[in-house]
């Protein structure tokens, strides 16, 4: 299963929040069973349309995702997924 990896900001809004392992073939799969075990984290990463969030990034192992809309970037059990948040300023 992939392993997920969090920026510890994201820690702010959901204390319990730690590298963790999920069931998932896509991003989009990985997210949905992320938010059973912490609610409301799906919300913080996606829209109502469920494409990712201006200000998050997903990688997987060093790589952006390829599709923010759907999420439909495939897994492999040995692949690493990091959630962050997007930075900007200047």
């Amino acid at each position: 299963m992939p392993r997920l990896r969090f920026t510890s900001h994201l820690r702010r809004f959901f204390p319990k929040l730690e590298e963790t392992v999920v069931a998932g073939t896509t991003v989009s799969e990985t997210v949905a069973a992320l938010d059973r075990l912490h609610p409301g984290l799906a919300g913080y990463v996606t829209d109502d349309r469920g494409a990712l969030r201006k200000h998050v990034n997903i990688f997987v192992n060093a790589s952006p995702v390829q599709d923010r809309e759907r999420l439909s970037d495939r897994l492999l059990p040995e692949d690493e997924v990091f959630i962050l948040q997007a930075l900007s300023g200047g």
